[in-house]
This record gives structure tokens, sequence and C-alpha cells, in this order.
């Protein structure tokens, strides 16, 4: 039962009502400085902590709880005669619930021109102390470190007259988890000002268990990133299906990330298999879209995860009778939908996530390595500059598509090519790709042209246009958009995309054969693009 609380708090939200409320439960409230100050203005009856010490606050606020008074009242074990004997003999008062939250470091440090002995001043010492003093005790104190929390709490020991040990715990663990971080965020920031040191510190919880690794023999866990926003698998909801392997994370985030590429003003379809878009389309519809990046490989596309950046409907759903899929992301169901895709396989994953269509909440991704962390600022834009290198111009018109295929290639894992085609008024299409070679060449020679082909076969026999094959697929590739996530080392890829009648291709340059590539491409009839940015992608 909760007779006593102290409450001292650097955020003052919702104080005043959490106090108000523990005093209606008959609930004496002790408090410190500004809170008891402000306690007071409201009309709710406090005692000072220096009246309870028989100390008055010290050092310009530095010192005023930290006394065993206050920490004997918080950490003494009701259940045990010798600390109980110990309390009475020395007047200590027993504190059954501890409101505390910290002084504001992390927004101290971000003020401009802030100076050290100011952020020193924003180190808080005896909040820390009482938050896990009270967690360590939490068998018999309830500790709040989060206004949040105040709503809910008094709820409970309304309705119950007391705070279940299943919310103490929680709230315990929450405390702990506070102060670590507290703590860490200082490390981090007194590191780089005084030591020059450079600290990572990283905080992720709610792991869970993953069907398997990489492969079935290796274990694996999800970890949320604490406080993420934006779009993020740690934000989606699993509707539908089995529980989700290491490599469906690794895919679904590939294709989260990839379709987010793209104007969200056309329904936008990316298929995924082995953490490289197979297929990639923008339509009118999204059932166009889906069918344009089937389209794209439908070879690669079985097992694969779908992501789309808009509600997926029924007809889109139908689409997939017949064809075996591991993931479908999106930012939401059609009721008929969901329920068809149900009853298509209890093992496919159906992930919601409403707010995919948001900017993204992350500004660095991380990679480990044996040893060490890896830190990047996220790949952001598609090119730094847009010069026509060559004799033969680059029209204007195919700037879209130009874009298009480089949101699409800087998606796939190097040495990457795309081919892209408007297949349609507005529409685009990954018509192929050629991903993670050793060298570029074979991307585009035994890779991204041989599938643009087999892919345009199967188009060929549906559609059945009123030429050969081979003049199809001369006409198809003579109007699509090459592009290279780095620069073309030497003049073959240029020979060999030329070969296929493909005409118009985007580099980022800055080769030292720059030159003889340009004289390759001029020789040949090629157009071709300088962008200025290479999008490796490892």
């Amino acid at each position: 039962m909760v007779k006593r609380a102290l409450l001292s708090v650097s955020d003052k939200t919702g104080i005043v009502d959490f106090a108000r409320g523990l005093e209606k439960l008959d609930i004496q409230i002790i408090s410190t400085g500004g809170t008891a100050r402000i306690l007071r203005e409201a009309g709710v009856e406090v005692t000072d902590v220096a009246e309870v010490t028989g100390f008055p606050e010290m050092m310009g606020g530095r010192v005023k709880t930290l006394h065993p008074i206050i920490h004997g009242g918080i950490l003494c074990v009701r259940d045990d005669h010798d600390h109980m004997g110990e309390a009475e003999k020395v007047n200590v008062e027993l504190i059954d619930l501890v409101a505390v939250n910290l002084y504001p470091f992390e927004v101290t440090v971000s003020k401009e021109g802030v100076l050290l002995d100011e952020i020193i001043e924003n180190i808080d010492i005896g909040g820390p102390a009482m938050l896990r003093s009270a967690a360590k005790n939490y068998r018999f104190v309830t500790v709040v470190c989060d206004p949040v929390d105040y709503g809910p709490l008094l709820k409970e020991l309304r309705s119950s007259g007391i705070v279940s040990r299943k919310t103490r715990e929680w709230l315990a663990v929450k405390a702990f988890r506070h102060t670590a971080d507290y703590d860490a965020n200082i490390d981090t920031y007194l590191s780089k000002a005084m030591l020059n040191e450079e600290v990572l510190r990283m905080s992720f919880n709610d792991g869970v268990t993953l069907r398997y690794g990489e492969n079935w023999h290796q274990d694996a866990k999800f970890y949320k990133e604490v406080g993420v926003s934006g779009p993020s698998l740690a934000n989606a909801r699993q509707l539908h299906g089995k529980e989700l392997s290491y490599n469906n994370y690794i895919d679904a985030d590939n294709a989260l990330q990839t379709v987010k590429e793209l104007d969200h003003e056309k329904p936008a379809v990316v298929i995924v298999k082995h953490n490289n878009p197979c297929g990639l389309a923008t339509g009118n519809t999204l059932l166009q879209a889906l069918g344009s990046a089937w389209d794209g490989d439908p070879i690669s596309a079985y097992g694969s995860i779908i992501c789309s950046n808009t509600v997926f409907d029924l007809k889109s759903a139908q689409f997939l009778n017949g064809k075996f899929i591991e993931i479908i992301l999106a930012p939401g169901f059609e009721h008929d939908a969901l329920e068809y895709l149900r009853n298509k396989s209890a093992n496919l994953r159906l992930l919601e996530l409403p707010g995919l269509n948001e900017e993204f909440g992350v500004k660095y991704t991380y990679k480990y390595v044996l040893g060490g962390m890896l830190k990047q600022a996220r790949n952001a834009g598609i090119y730094e500059k847009w010069d026509c290198v060559t004799e033969m111009p680059f029209p204007e018109e195919l700037r879209s598509l130009s874009e298009f295929c480089l949101h699409a290639c800087k998606c796939v894992r190097s040495n990457a090519v795309t081919l892209a085609f408007e297949y349609s008024d507005g529409c685009y299409m990954m018509l192929s790709m050629g991903a993670g070679q050793p060298n570029r060449v074979d991307s585009i020679r035994k890779l991204a042209a041989t599938k643009a082909r087999e892919n345009l076969a199967v188009i060929y026999e549906r559609e059945k246009p009123d030429m050969s094959f081979d003049e199809y697929c001369r006409d198809v590739l003579s109007k699509c958009v090459m592009a290279s996530d780095a620069f073309f080392p030497f003049n073959d890829s240029i020979v060999h995309a030329a070969e296929n009648g493909i005409r118009y291709v985007l580099s980022p340059g800055g080769s030292i054969r720059d030159e003889e590539v340009i004289a390759t491409a001029n020789r040949l009839g090629v157009s071709m693009v300088f962008t200025g940015m290479r999008h490796f992608l490892h």
C-alpha cells in the first residue's frame, strides 16, 4: 500500500494533477525545491525534503536528497526484521512511491554555444540515485520516471488501492533503462568534449526470437531500436503468417528502402529476392505496378518479398494466386484482400506499416563487422550533377525514366547495373538488372542484357507485337535507360550496351579512362550523362 510519496521532477508535465490524485488517496507527499513550490502554488499540501532530513538543500541544489533518511526510507526491505528495526531506531519513515525525472542533459548539450560548466551542472546526481534505489526495492516501492505513467498508475491505485507487483516490476526496469540511457548520453558527450574520443552507445530492446538465422542451424533475434520513428520494420505489425526469419528481415528492409525511393504519386511495387530488387515498377494502379514488377523477373520472384507504397487491394491479391510469396509489406490491406491472402496460405506473412510513406526517422546506418561497428550517413539523393558528356544529346523527356533507373540502381548490390523502361505513359519498370559481380562488364553482358531479353520474351508472347522478337527487343532496348552505380573503368561496358541496342547510359563518371569511355560512346552513337554520385551498396 502506498502511504508516502516523494516527488522531485525536472519535467513538471502532469505533476500537479498526479500530486492531486495522490492527495485524494490520502498519500502524504514530500518534495524538493521547484517541484514543492509548484505543488504548493496549486494548493497541494507538501512536506519539504529538508524538513524530513533536518538538513537544508545545499550547494546550489547539488545536495538535497542524498541522505540516509531519504534512501533508508526507499531502500528499507519491509519484510526484513533487521531493516525495519534499524529504520525505527533512527526514525526513518518509509517512502512507498518515488516519482523522479532527471535534469535535461540532452536538451542542454543541444543548445548552441552552451558552455561546459552549464553542461556539468545539468548532470543529475540525486535523481538517478533515487530512481535506482526505488527500482532496486521494487518489491515494496513504486518508481515512476515518465509522466506518461502518472495516469495509469493513479487509475490502478484508485481501483485496487495498491500497485500490483507486475506494474512495479515494469516500472523498475523502465527506471533502470532510463538511468542507463542517461549515463550513456553523458559518457558519449563528455568523452568527446574532454578526451576527444568518439563513443558509440546504442540501445535496442523488445528482442524477439526469429525462426532461424541466415541458415537453419543459426539462432537469431530481432531487437527494436529505442525511440525509432518513421517507416521501419520495428514499427510494422504482422497480421498473418508464421514467424519471420533473419533473411526475411534483411529482404523486407531492402524492399522498404527501395519502394521509398520512388515517387508516392503513383502506386509502386518492389519485389525482392536475396537482398536485391528483382522487380520494380510504378503504375496507374497497384495491379498494373505489381504486374510490371513481376515481369522484371518472373523466375526470381518465386519465394520473394513484395512491398507496395499503397494499400493492397483484392485485384492485386488475386494476381498472386498460384504464386509463392514469402511476405507482403504494405501501408495497409483492404479487408477483402486481407481475407483472400489469409486463405491463400497459412504461412504467408502479411506486414502492415501504416507510416510507410512518411519520411525516414534515421540519419545513419550501422553495420557490425567482427570487432567493430561501421557508421555512415544514409545514402540520400541520386545525382549531384546532370552533364551530358557525349555528342549525342540526352533527351530531356527521358529525365523521369532516368531518375527511376537511378533509384533502382542504388538499391541493387554492387557492381550494379539497371535497365529501366517506360512501358506505359508515365509508368516505369526495371526491365532487368545485374548485381553483385566482381566486375561491371559481367553485370551488363552476362546479366542485365541477357535477362532483359528473357523477360521481354515473356512479354512478347503475351502481347504478340507485329514484329520479330529480335526487332521487338531492339525497339524496347533502344528506348531504355541504363544506369551504373559507379564509373566505367574501361570502355567494354559501353561496347556491350551498344551491342544490345542500348542508347542511353547514366554513370557517375570519375574514371581515369573517362575520355576513352566517352570516345567509345560517341563512336557507337550512345548518349551518356555523368551524375557525379556513386551508389555502391555492399
